[in-house]
């Protein structure tokens, strides 16, 4: 069983950090694997919903069908896939450090032993990338906002 933990310190309060991050929309944007995300657009994003992720991994182009298995505004969220013979459970959470410290966390679980020791690595470094644009791009934009 692989199980894979990643997090970073953002530089924002938990509701910015979290409000943005959940949001299916906003995926492409800070993961650079995910190409879109199909949802039903019903807000707000609820357990049972299911995501369709188009995306390109390790040189492979797939589909995923995620389904949301719990959601708790600002504090987690829980995903699930078993597409293309793919079992991976993914759970985003937030937590405030201070009012205005975020620590996000992404974790995997999921896939059979057989390939973990590969994708262990595979997935810390995809994540690790995509937390680093995510820092990147919600900090620049606050700052961007302060300054006007």
């Amino acid at each position: 069983m692989l199980d894979v933990s990643t997090e970073i310190i953002i530089n924002l309060p938990k509701e910015k950090v979290a409000e943005f991050a959940s949001d299916p929309a906003n995926a492409p944007s800070w993961c650079a694997h995910i190409k879109s995300v199909e949802w039903n657009n019903e807000a707000p994003l609820r357990a049972g919903a299911k995501l369709v992720v188009n995306e390109k991994l390790m040189r492979r182009r797939q589909q995923l069908v995620y389904e949301v298995l719990e959601i708790i505004p600002g504090q987690k969220m829980i995903m699930q896939t078993s597409s293309n013979g793919m079992h991976m459970e993914t759970t985003v959470g937030w937590q405030a450090i201070n009012e205005n410290t975020t620590c996000m966390t992404l974790r995997n679980r999921g896939i059979p032993a057989a390939f973990a020791p590969f994708l262990k690595l595979a997935i810390r470094n995809v994540n690790r990338r995509n937390l680093k644009q995510l820092k990147k791009m919600l900090e620049l934009s606050y700052r961007r906002l302060v300054v006007l």
